[in-house]
């Protein structure tokens, strides 16, 4: 049985308990306790892996009970495993039943012991939690795409950024931990890795951050069950951009959430409700701004250790913001060596209309000439039509960018129609740095049978809007203030 089916048959049973009171996001909950419980005991019967799950909460404590008993034992085994340390604690955080007919409880987990999980391919585990997210994302309209980069997004990155096995991962904003078991896969294969130290080594080598307690959840079940276990707080659930503790990595993978703004809802002295902007004062930042991406941005140049490497998902306003936009755009170029800029094409986000990037930097030593030469401009966008599913992105269409990315032989990269090197001088002598950069011809200006669908055309223009529309309340404030 493959992905998509997995994702079809435990959905279709969430109609069923939905029917019963239970919610789609309670179902997803309960649906990874008991998954995570059965791949536990899988680890253990089918590779010998050691569980650090406690005697008595274990998936054969439960899985041939039925009626009361089984609904008094889930009770207690979540509430044990709810009070343990280290990663078991946080992925059993607050963990509570809401399947309170015995019979329906029965059926889900009768529903799971009839599959053999773990022996599904390595990222098939995490589209089943993302499936169900994107299942109740789409149902209740609450563009919870923000989770998900498309996979052959994620594999081609790891791939040319080819962090080693000595070298520390991030991501502070790790979703379902996607960027963290993608460069788990690639380190472990590394020859280095064979080494019994090495590869023991390696599992403490990855730490992430999610603002999302579900996410971080998720994040935490899918690295326990890839065997990364080597530290025991390996997930963190906080708002990264607070602070970063001093602590440092070599490598930050990462795509932050979309949305344009930071904000909180407060209620005023006259009872309405407004929206504050949240600003990041951090004394480690270069700017203040309510920009999300842009503050995120700032945060992993400030958490990146010397000579470390980031690989970064961001959307096209990063590239042309005036103002903070600018400034940020400045220091990159200033104090990191920003050598290559992937443009991405539409339609391969959950959320429509998104238009985004992958910008690779190293971290320099301090020095009073630029450390960016030149960036190279991968264009992946123009004339590419993909659609999420019809027409969905896979490893092959990164291919060409692969190849001519050269990893670790940059200085032998050659211009091809889609790959154009940029020198600083030309970077800085455009207005406000903007580094929104095209040279192709849309044929789709030609010819109306390659435009995009009219959602995704729809969706385009009301991002632009919005885009327009803070523009000009940047301006009217400068005139207030």
């Amino acid at each position: 049985m493959n992905a998509q089916s997995l994702v079809a048959k435990v959905w279709n049973f969430a109609h069923v308990l939905r029917d019963q009171g239970v919610s789609y996001q309670a179902y997803i909950s309960q649906i990874s306790y008991l998954l995570f419980l059965k791949m536990d005991e899988e680890r253990v019967t089918q590779i010998g892996e050691a569980s650090m799950l406690p005697d008595g909460a274990r998936w054969s404590d439960i899985k041939d009970l039925s009626g009361e008993a089984l609904t008094a034992k889930y009770v207690k085994l979540l509430d044990a495993l709810s009070r343990q340390a280290g990663i078991i604690g946080v992925i059993f955080l607050k963990a509570q039943n809401e399947i309170q007919d015995p019979a329906k409880l029965k059926r889900l987990v009768g529903l799971i012991d009839s599959e053999t999980w773990l022996g599904l391919p390595v990222d098939v585990k995490g589209e089943i939690y993302e499936g169900l997210l994107a299942r109740n994302a789409e149902d209740v309209k609450s563009g919870a795409g923000q989770y998900f980069t498309p996979r052959p997004v994620i594999e081609a990155m790891v791939q040319v950024v080819d962090p080693l096995p000595h070298q520390t991962i991030h991501d502070p904003a790790c979703g379902t931990a996607g960027f963290l078991l993608a460069a788990w896969e690639h380190m472990k294969k590394h020859p280095k890795a064979r080494d019994r130290a090495v590869y023991s080594a390696l599992k403490s080598k990855f730490s992430g951050i999610d603002i999302v307690p579900e996410v971080v959840r998720l994040a935490g079940m899918n690295l326990y069950l890839h065997g990364i276990t080597g530290i025991d707080s390996i997930i963190e659930q906080k708002d990264a951009l607070l602070g970063s503790g001093a602590k440092s990595f070599d490598v930050v993978l990462t795509n932050p959430p979309f949305g344009r703004k930071q904000s909180y809802r407060i209620v005023r002295d006259d009872g309405e409700i407004d929206n504050e902007r949240e600003d990041y004062d951090r004394s480690d930042f270069f700017v203040t701004t309510s920009n999300k991406q842009l503050n995120f941005l700032q945060h992993i140049m400030t958490v990146l250790a010397p000579n470390g490497e980031a690989a970064v998902v961001l959307p096209d306003n990063v590239l042309f913001e005036g103002g903070a936009g600018e400034t940020i755009r400045r220091r990159l170029l200033k104090n990191f060596d920003f050598h290559t800029l992937l443009r991405l094409p539409t339609g391969i986000f959950y959320k429509q209309g998104v238009k985004a990037n992958v910008l690779f930097f190293d971290k320099e030593p301090p020095s009073d000439q630029h450390a960016t030469k030149d960036l190279w401009i991968y264009d992946l966008r123009t004339n590419k039509r993909f659609t999420l599913k019809e027409r969905p992105l896979v490893r092959a269409d990164l291919d060409d960018f692969i190849v001519n990315y050269r990893a670790g032989r940059q200085f032998e990269r050659e211009e091809t129609e889609r790959f154009r090197r940029f020198p600083l001088e030309t970077l800085l002598a455009r207005d406000k740095v903007n580094l929104d950069i095209f040279w192709l011809k849309d044929d789709a200006l030609d010819d109306p049978d390659l435009l995009p669908p009219p959602d995704e055309v729809a969706a385009e223009i009301v991002e632009s809007l919005k885009t327009a529309l803070e523009r000009f309340q940047a301006v009217k404030s400068q005139f207030e203030g």
